[in-house]
């Protein structure tokens, strides 16, 4: 992986743009490809909320996407998608229908309204026009991780949320990439200590290198009992898939979720997860698409323990301290 980025941005044509705004404690992360790719979806948590997820179910019409967008705001985030949308017909991108042209930006929303952030922002919400900032920064490359883009306002049950990512290769050549903001009811971390659940798919100290503690504290650990959460992200890859195929990705992604978060896909998680394929890469057999299942798993957790371990404290009074912060003397 050596002239990788560790980053979604591995995957040739995809790029990655955040809006972030910390006084409103929110933001959006749009998820731009250069050509339509074949995506679907599976929403495992019990309080998603999501724009045309339904297109993306395998016995739905159309099959490819445009972009994907990840965004805080809960309902009110899901103007975002609308200023992607703006941007990628803007430049000629979408459906041509008759003389119509509709690009496509299926989306997922996080709960991050509590947060302390200011969310007096009048009669209409930022987000449409915070999803069309994320558009114009799309960009191919490194992009920041932590407290960005739709985990700016993002938390857990423990330490501070926010937007991760991580890639691999598999044997036979194809990239694989997640990327995720990390909202959970649950927590990343083991009990009270700074170690990962995600530990054992680490590589290198992308996370810190703390590995596992030597006692397991699995009590159940909630940010509230009556607050919403979500742990949104996607999983792209540049192996060829068809529809059926990415829906099945995308349940491998939920996967990482459960190897990276306890509790998660609770009845207060909305939690959902994308996957596409670019396509670039040539794949028949049913023996490459497994590993790559088994790597969307992998890629997953490893992306929520960065978006964790990268996560900064909001500039906000009581705002709920980072690991960085908990944990100074093992950062």
């Amino acid at each position: 992986m050596a002239d990788l980025l560790n980053l979604l941005t591995d995957i040739e044509g995809v790029a990655v743009g955040h809006c972030t705004d910390l006084a409103l404690a929110s933001g959006v992360t749009a998820i731009i490809f250069d050509e339509p790719a074949v995506t679907s979806c599976s929403v495992l948590g019990g309080a998603p909320g999501g724009r045309d997820t339904a297109l993306l179910d395998p016995a739905m019409t159309f099959g490819v996407v445009d972009g994907l967008v990840l965004s805080g705001g809960s309902a009110f985030g899901l103007d975002a998608a609308g200023g992607v949308q703006a941007g990628l017909r803007d430049i000629g991108r979408g459906l041509q229908v008759g003389s119509a042209r509709v690009p496509l930006v299926p989306q997922a929303i996080l709960f991050d309204l509590i947060n302390g952030g200011n969310k007096d922002w009048g009669l209409h919400s930022p987000y449409r026009d915070m999803g069309y900032a994320a558009f114009r920064a799309a960009g191919k490359g490194v992009f920041l991780l932590g407290t960005v883009g739709a985990g700016t306002g993002a938390t857990t049950a423990t330490v501070k949320g926010g937007l991760g990512s991580a890639s691999a290769v598999s044997s036979q050549g194809h990239r694989i990439a997640a990327i995720v903001a990390v909202n959970a009811l649950g927590s990343a971390t083991i009990g009270e200590g700074p170690h990962f659940w995600a530990a054992a798919f680490e590589i290198g100290r992308e996370f810190g290198g703390l590995g596992m503690p030597t006692t397991i504290d699995s009590r159940l650990r909630l940010k509230g009992a009556n607050v919403t959460a979500t742990t949104i992200g996607a999983i792209v890859t540049d192996a060829a898939l068809t529809k059926a195929e990415a829906h099945r990705l995308s349940i491998c992604g939920h996967d990482g979720l459960a190897r990276a978060l306890l509790p998660t896909h609770l009845p207060l998680d909305g939690d959902t997860v994308f996957a596409a394929s670019t396509g670039k890469h040539k794949r028949d057999d049913l023996q490459s698409f497994m590993e790559l299942c088994h790597l969307a798993t992998i890629v997953m957790a490893r992306a929520i323990a960065r978006g964790v371990y990268e996560a900064t404290v909001l500039p906000i009074e009581g705002a709920q301290p980072a690991w960085r912060d908990r944990f100074p003397d093992w950062s």
